[in-house]
């Protein structure tokens, strides 16, 4: 059974910070082809949002994100979205697969 996934609300650097502590030190954004070449072993386990106070576009997302296989942790940044990488696209799409699987 997967692990619900925590939602935190912090700025950027803090939710690495935060993450760093808890394991996760692989950075996924400079090793995406990792997720890409066996996508199906990785889960998403925490997600911080942040949205800047004075713009709404200035939002973004860290992803901790768990091989399950390996168990290594690593994290995954995303700006704001409406990206065209197909690795961004990706880790939406399992956030959106993992938010239907915990509704269930």
């Amino acid at each position: 059974m997967k692990e619900k996934i925590q939602y935190r609300y912090k700025s950027a650097s803090l939710a690495l910070n935060e993450l760093k502590e808890l394991g996760y030190t692989i950075d996924f954004n400079l090793e995406k082809e990792r997720i890409l070449v066996n996508p199906d072993v990785f889960d998403i386990t925490y997600i911080y949002r942040y949205e800047g106070a004075s713009n709404p576009d200035d939002e973004s997302s860290v992803y901790g994100i768990v091989n399950n296989e390996s168990n290594e942790k690593g994290v995954y940044v995303l700006g704001s979205l409406g990206t065209d990488d197909e690795i961004d696209q990706f880790i939406i799409d399992l956030e959106i697969k993992r938010r239907t699987t915990d509704e269930n």
